[in-house]
């Protein structure tokens, strides 16, 4: 799988407890399944990736909750 990266489209497929417990992520409560959001930060860690999303301040997300658009 590529590294996403900021400025990449992904879309939102929705997360679970585990996912954002793991590392500390931020709940996407907010976001909506099947909507096409920007990466606007990664933040990269040993085990796991962190991404903020364009429009969502101070928010950073599991990373396994999106996959990247063609």
């Amino acid at each position: 799988m590529a590294s996403i990266r900021v400025g990449d489209n992904v879309v939102y497929n929705g997360y679970t407890e585990e996912q954002v417990a793991w590392g500390n992520n931020d709940t996407p409560y907010m976001l909506i399944l099947g909507r096409v959001y920007t990466i606007d930060g990664v933040d990269e860690h040993k085990q796991h990736t962190k991404v903020s999303i364009k429009g969502v301040h101070n928010m950073w997300f599991n990373s396994v909750h999106f996959d990247v658009v063609d």
